[in-house]
């Protein structure tokens, strides 16, 4: 079920394929669409996702920049069911991936099988085809079955059996991994780790959250979700943020907190220029949510920390210190004098 609200956006997104009377009219345009449907769809969310309005905000950032998220929290704050719900308000294909100590590769990215009809063998897709896969617990799984992601989260493509597979855009993995129970699991490498977009915390939930999510309970589920969006619609989405204009100033302005990160004392390993290109797509996609065609520096502040905290290592020292990684972050941050 569709809102005519959404349907007025869709057809704002339609037109800018086509050509307008200028350049920067489509763009705005196109712009105030993306803020409307992604209003829309944190609004549907909402209605069963209770006190997760950063956390779904932040998700839908990265899937504007064609991204990847982290989710770490303890288990029972609703990580599985925030994606699950959320894939259904996009109208994407939805997939969940139960990571264990005997799962393997082909598990997640499909085999061939021998057809007895045709006598061939025909390749079967394995359950990262789809538009949003949810990888849950993936730190029960060892190594190898975890790096079976890597090409898929950079390349949006599986090659098995040397034949390469296109998968559905757009594409997104969710990764789930709570921070007890060590015992048994695998910690990813600092080189995955750092293929994710963002890394969210999920924390409990305030008194208040708890007695409504109690109340909710009682009635709302996610059939009440409607669906606000599409693949392609989607897609168009991901082009009109790519397009937001950031000034140079600005640009030196990521840079200089990612540097920053680096030379800081108390750390061993800082962000790479990856983690650069993280803040710029990141903060386009946060200013055309809020409905600018620019990059103004708050966009670059508001995203700072779930960017860099998981790609920053510390010294020893620092963490018998009690010093924590987005302490190191805000102050950075507070430091830096912000570009005019």
């Amino acid at each position: 079920m569709y809102s005519s609200k959404c349907r007025n956006c869709w057809r704002v997104l339609d037109e800018m394929s086509e050509k307008t009377e200028t350049e920067e009219k489509s763009k705005v345009s196109g712009v105030n669409a993306v803020r409307k449907i992604a209003s829309e769809i944190m609004s549907e969310v909402n209605k069963v996702i209770v006190g997760k309005s950063q956390v779904l905000e932040d998700i839908f950032i990265a899937l504007m920049s064609e991204g990847h998220i982290l989710l770490e929290g303890v288990p029972g704050v609703a990580k599985t069911y925030m994606a699950k719900t959320f894939a259904q308000t996009l109208g994407c294909t939805f997939k969940r991936i139960q990571f264990t100590p005997d799962l393997l590769p082909s598990d997640i990215l499909g085999t061939y099988v021998f057809d007895q009809k045709t006598s061939e063998f025909s390749f079967r897709e394995g359950p990262v085809f789809a538009n949003i896969v949810l990888a849950d617990e993936i730190n029960r799984a060892p190594p190898k079955t975890q790096s079976a992601l890597l090409e898929a989260m950079q390349e949006k493509q599986v090659t098995i059996e040397g034949v390469t597979h296109t998968l559905p855009k757009p594409f997104m993995v969710l990764a789930t991994q709570n921070p007890i129970e060590q015992e048994g699991t695998y910690p990813l490498p600092e080189a995955q780790v750092d293929r994710f977009l963002f890394k969210l915390n999920v924390d409990y939930p305030t008194d208040s959250e708890e007695v409504e999510i109690l109340k909710r309970k009682t009635g709302a589920n996610t059939e009440n979700v409607k669906t606000s969006a599409s693949p392609k619609i989607l897609e168009k989405m991901q082009k009109i943020v790519h397009g937001v204009y950031i000034t140079p100033e600005i640009m030196e302005y990521i840079r200089d907190i990612v540097i920053r990160s680096r030379r800081n004392p108390q750390v061993l390993l800082g962000g790479s220029p990856r983690a650069s290109i993280v803040l710029m797509d990141g903060a386009k996609a946060r200013a055309a949510l809020n409905g600018r065609d620019y990059v103004i520096p708050d966009d670059v502040k508001s995203i700072a920390q779930q960017s860099l905290n998981h790609r920053m290592i510390l010294r020893p020292e620092a963490e018998l210190e009690g010093v924590s990684v987005n302490r190191i972050i805000a102050s950075i941050v507070a430091e830096l004098a912000i570009p005019v």
